[in-house]
């Protein structure tokens, strides 16, 4: 069977599910969600799954094992951003149903329990919070997040009690770490290195930590026209020194991410000097140790260039997430898998937060990577070809079937 047209024309068709726009917009616990939950289903069952939703909203598709046998998780999500693409998040469901599919038209019949796992909210595009199914099965959800609202005002409670959730039982949704053998999540890279090394497939080490800012400039506005060049108080030139010094220090380390993603100013007026300028920092690594040292030296720049330019500066961290590495031995595996269907496997580490960060609490985790087009992600024009899904088909269902001697004992 031609495993990678199977996967697009499944991606083609659960692209539909999707408000008016220009990509695919479908946000969690929505009408648009709900229709891809029954597209979603019938995958599951084509593969022979047992087909269930779990209080978080989770959609499960368990294959019929013995009811004492471990079990191997396989996930993503099935939200999408405003006007995204028809890969991020549902392809890794998609490939995943389909690897197992495979399998069962092999003859296949593993010795542990298999679960594909179709996640609610990854993104945290309708709600300011995301990833609660991975974290109620690894017992991390924070209930009080029940009560944040999206733009209408609608309380996750709310939300999710209407879609058929149960809200009052997620706590009793965590999972026991001594039965989960692992989780593999397939993702698209969202970044331009594997199509630059012309690479089908890559194996992440590991999910970048990331901790965001709050930093604030103050000096003093003043005429435009009036106050000499020598004795003014800009805060804006202090942020402009401070935005291209700590771009300057993250070049200069090749695994560090530093971006300055918003920014705003006051007055805000054609004729008057900034007198404060607020800016978001965020900074992301593999290594946490790094990570902590770049904020330091962004804090020591903040000194500096308060001081040139008779300025007050302050920052204040406001989000702060640990690196989370993928499991060495299933890195390996996966790795080997790979070798029939990809030349050159690279390992690369990942950064964006995927619901595989949350499941780290729970088990041993590892990633797939496959190559998309330019490295685009996030916007309808994300594009990954039917061999190198069929490639990364391949790889799962060797993956799963090297279990029975690696894993299983």
């Amino acid at each position: 069977m031609d495993w990678g047209k199977i996967a697009q024309q499944r991606l083609n068709e659960i692209a539909k599910c999707s408000l008016p726009s220009a990509g695919v917009t479908r946000f969690p616990f929505t009408k648009e969600h709900e229709l891809a939950i029954g597209v979603i289903k019938g995958w599951m069952e084509q593969a022979n799954l047992s087909v269930s939703m779990d209080a978080a909203g989770t959609l499960i598709g368990q294959t019929q094992g013995s009811p004492e046998a471990r079990t191997f998780l396989i996930g993503s999500h099935q939200d999408s951003v405003r006007d995204g693409g028809r890969y991020d998040g549902i392809m890794g469901i998609v490939l995943g149903c389909l690897a197992l599919e495979k399998l069962k038209t092999e003859g296949i019949n593993l010795p542990f329990t298999v679960e594909v796992l179709a996640f609610a909210d990854e993104e945290g595009v309708r709600f300011p919070t995301a990833l609660m199914g991975p974290r109620s099965l690894a017992g991390t959800f924070d209930p009080k997040d029940l009560d944040l609202k999206d733009r209408d005002g609608v309380s996750l409670r709310n939300a999710l009690a209407e879609f058929g959730g149960k809200p009052e039982k997620l706590l009793a949704l965590k999972r026991k770490s001594q039965n989960i053998l692992g989780y593999l999540e397939v993702h698209i890279e969202q970044g331009p290195i594997l199509e630059n090394q012309n690479s089908a497939l890559g194996v992440v080490s590991g999910i970048c930590g990331i901790e965001r800012h709050e930093v604030t400039f103050v000096g003093e506005t003043g005429h435009a026209g009036t106050v000499p060049m020598s004795s003014r108080r800009d805060a804006l030139l202090a942020a402009s020194e401070f935005i291209v010094a700590v771009n300057h220090n993250a070049m200069m380390q090749e695994q560090v991410r530093t971006t300055v993603g918003s920014l705003q100013l006051w007055p805000d007026i054609v004729n008057a000097i900034p007198d404060k300028v607020a800016l978001t920092l965020e900074i992301r690594a593999l290594d946490d140790q790094q990570r902590r040292e770049v904020q330091s030296k962004a804090q020591n720049l903040i000194s500096i260039v308060s001081q040139k330019y008779d300025v007050s500066g302050t920052i204040k961290c406001t989000y702060s997430q640990p690196a989370v590495l993928c499991d060495e031995g299933l890195s390996l595996s996966l790795k080997a898998a790979t070798l029939n269907y990809c030349s050159n496997t690279l390992n690369l580490p990942s950064g964006a937060t995927h619901d595989a960060s949350a499941m780290a609490d729970l088990c041993p985790i590892a990633m797939l990577f496959v190559r998309c087009k330019e490295g685009r992600s996030h916007t309808p024009l994300e594009s990954v070809t039917e061999e190198d899904m069929a490639a990364s088909i391949n790889t799962v269902a060797d993956f799963l079937k090297g279990f029975q001697g690696q894993l299983v004992r």
